[in-house]
């Protein structure tokens, strides 16, 4: 492993560890809110990365699909959610499944301020300014992605949630019963390059605002992304 490659790791892990854990914990606070305690009973409710790490999901499939496809995909371990305590079931669903793609936008926002900041007050000629600029830039750019990926209507993303919740039950129940064959949809989608031209089009957008929320030139901020891909 390269001192490049080391790098790259180095700038992309911290917002990549918050990006998932604070999604997770997001599901685990608004089942908590809406009447289901059986995620904080368990721990969930925490920031803490180890609590919400898959062994299959985050590490061994992301890693086996990189190798051979060059697409990364992974999923962290599912917040239980029993439905038994929800008030409203079918409307209470909606609201978890929602938190997490939104902590996610909140977290990119977040992000695009600290970018902010660091550009008013670090020397970009320093290396550690460096890194204080690129990192936020790998903050917003996983943030959005996770978010808007996750809206997609396929299940089990939270998009998928958030649809049923809308349907008649009749219709949801119909519809839920392609979740099993939801990873291979996705898979498809991203081999077939279809995944891209879905989320990516709304990606940009979102990192071309977040850009000019920051300060920084849409141009610049996209070549600092690539320093780091």
């Amino acid at each position: 492993m390269d001192a490049s490659t080391i790098q790259k790791i180095t700038i992309w892990i911290l917002p990549v560890l918050l990006a998932v854990s604070l999604h997770e914990a997001a599901h685990a606070w608004m089942a908590n809110k809406k009447g289901d305690s059986t995620a904080r009973l368990l721990g969930r409710l925490t920031f803490n990365p180890f609590k919400h790490i898959d062994p299959i999901g985050t590490i061994l499939v992301p890693a086996v699909l990189l190798t051979f496809t060059g697409y990364a995909f992974g999923w962290a371990k599912p917040v239980p959610v029993d439905a038994r305590y929800l008030a409203n079931p079918k409307k209470d669903m909606m609201w978890i499944a929602l938190a997490g793609p939104v902590s996610n936008f909140i977290m990119a926002i977040g992000w695009a301020i600290i970018l902010n900041v660091s550009i008013l007050f670090l020397d970009s000629r320093s290396s550690v300014s460096l890194f204080f600029l690129l990192m936020p830039v790998a903050g917003i750019t996983i943030n959005v992605i996770l978010g808007v990926l996750n809206l997609l209507p396929v299940p089990p993303l939270d998009g998928s949630r958030i649809i049923s919740g809308l349907l008649s039950p009749r219709a949801s129940l119909a519809y839920s019963k392609i979740e099993p064959y939801g990873f291979f949809i996705i898979v498809a989608l991203m081999v077939s390059g279809l995944l891209s031209n879905i989320i990516f089009p709304v990606v940009n957008l979102f990192l071309t605002v977040l850009a000019t929320l920051s300060g920084l030139d849409t141009q610049v901020f996209y070549r600092l992304l690539m320093a780091i891909q």
